[in-house]
């Protein structure tokens, strides 16, 4: 892995759509670390919770002033990819209504998102990428695992350390 990028996998779970809801982003950090970061909300849907993924991952960057260049984030969700890529811009000019002159749902979060994402943009240069869900892709079948276990309140032990360990744990060959 690079020194000068973050490798960001999110992504979110509901039991019922609204129900209870989970969230987790694993972080490859410069330096070859390794975080995971996960959360759980009783009433939810799975769109708020990917959101919520995001917004966590890029707080945790914000907050503790990651030294990098870049930030590649991937998502296994297109509401979330199309939202803060495209959608956002025109919700924005047009006072939170969406083309159909309807309000934007999960409108709370997209104004954290945005204002987050605009933050670190000043930063680093953010890319988001689209991953297929339940393809095989290492970080993103453990962002599901935990996610998904958060929702249904089990209980998690979420991973900081060495990339070496985390691979050997979780038997990952490629995890980037």
């Amino acid at each position: 892995m690079k020194n000068d990028e973050i490798i960001v996998y999110t992504d979110g779970s509901s039991l019922g759509n609204p129900g209870r809801g989970g969230w987790a982003s694993v972080l490859v950090m410069p330096e070859d670390k390794v975080r995971e970061l996960g959360g759980r909300e009783n009433e939810s849907t799975n769109n708020r919770m990917e959101i919520t993924a995001a917004i966590e991952a890029l707080k945790f960057i914000e907050e503790r002033k990651v030294k990098a260049k870049r930030i590649k984030i991937h998502t296994d969700s297109l509401y979330l990819l199309n939202g803060i890529t495209m959608w956002i811009y025109v919700w924005v000019k047009n006072n939170w209504r969406t083309k159909g002159k309807d309000p934007v749902l999960n409108k709370d979060l997209w104004e954290i998102l945005f204002k987050v994402h605009s933050n670190l943009k000043m930063k680093y240069e953010i890319d988001w990428i689209k991953v297929e869900g339940h393809a095989g892709v290492d970080l993103n079948e453990r962002c599901d695992v935990i996610a998904t276990n958060l929702a249904g309140e089990e209980r998690m032990v979420l991973f900081t350390g060495d990339i070496k360990d985390y691979k050997k744990l979780f038997r990952f060959s490629n995890i980037t």
